[in-house]
């Protein structure tokens, strides 16, 4: 059994807790938390994943997964192209016309597979590959740099490689688009966790999230264990944290406690839905201000 470090809340903390999530998802708020509030959020996600940690209990949370995952699949499958069609418009223009992402210079993004249903990213990954960056004082910067997702195994290791354009992408399965490990000419691509420089941004996928910022993917793990070796990474070189933002459609976004969390499981800085950017870390409240 693992062993509780941390302290279990009271039945008042937990009261006060459910009531402050239920007014976000009800009213999502306009204004950034205060400190206090942001210590009583943190500490909450804290307990949350905690209690579901516990061995005797895991079989339940992957259950409670797989359950979930048939629901979002479904209701995707379900979803009407055309309204499919305009959120992911409305859905980009909000990225592409956030100062989070004009200012960023180094970004791992997703490329989007139809077959997956995931939020379309075309328009992102061409913005970002054929126009440079804005510095923070408004100066044009070096052309930004573009990583995306390859598939190493079925052990969730993945790696995020440089590309310079849509032409260094193979088809994979499920009609997946992946980077080659190297060009024709035997050039490799830049691996993002050999980089000189930081990842500003993360631009991921997934099936549901809530706006504590847990996020289900899609059972194999490969988000998760990058992000925590990212993480390490960045730590390691004393690098600030990127900034990690999901896209979603409304119907992805369901309501606190419904997805379960592990100790595996990596949360998100913020979402990106039709209804705008949800800022949920104070990394992303401050990136967004």
């Amino acid at each position: 059994m693992l062993r509780q470090h941390h302290r279990r809340a009271t039945a008042t903390e937990l009261t006060k807790m459910a009531a402050h999530v239920a007014a976000l998802i009800t009213h999502p708020r306009t204004s950034p938390p205060s400190a206090n509030e942001r210590l009583s959020f943190q500490s909450h996600r804290s307990f949350a994943t905690m209690t579901g940690n516990d061995e005797s209990s895991l079989e339940t949370i992957f259950r409670q997964k797989h359950s979930l995952r048939s629901r979002i699949r479904k209701e995707l499958k379900n979803m009407d192209p055309t309204r499919k069609s305009e959120q992911d418009a409305e859905i980009q223009s909000i990225v592409l016309s956030a100062p989070w992402f004009k200012y960023s210079e180094s970004i791992c993004a997703y490329i989007s597979s139809p077959e997956l249903r995931e939020v379309d990213t075309a328009r992102i990954v061409s913005e970002i590959l054929s126009k440079p960056g804005n510095g923070e004082d408004g100066d044009v910067v070096m052309r930004r740099k573009l990583y995306v997702p390859r598939v190493e195994d079925r052990n969730s290791n993945m790696r995020m490689l440089r590309i310079d354009s849509v032409d260094d992408l193979i088809v994979k399965s499920m009609n997946v688009l992946e980077p080659a490990l190297s060009d024709a000419e035997g050039k490799l691509y830049e691996d993002a966790m050999e980089a000189k420089d930081p990842i500003d941004l993360f631009i991921l996928p997934g099936l549901a999230f809530d706006r504590c910022g847990r996020r289900l993917g899609r059972s194999g793990g490969y988000y998760d264990t990058f992000l925590k070796k990212y993480q390490k990474l960045a730590k390691d070189r004393k690098w600030k944290d990127p900034l990690c933002v999901a896209l979603s459609y409304s119907i992805q976004i369901v309501e606190e406690g419904v997805i379960p969390v592990t100790l595996n499981d990596v949360s998100v800085d913020a979402l990106v839905s039709p209804a705008g950017f949800i800022p949920i870390s104070p990394a992303a409240w401050n990136r967004c201000a």
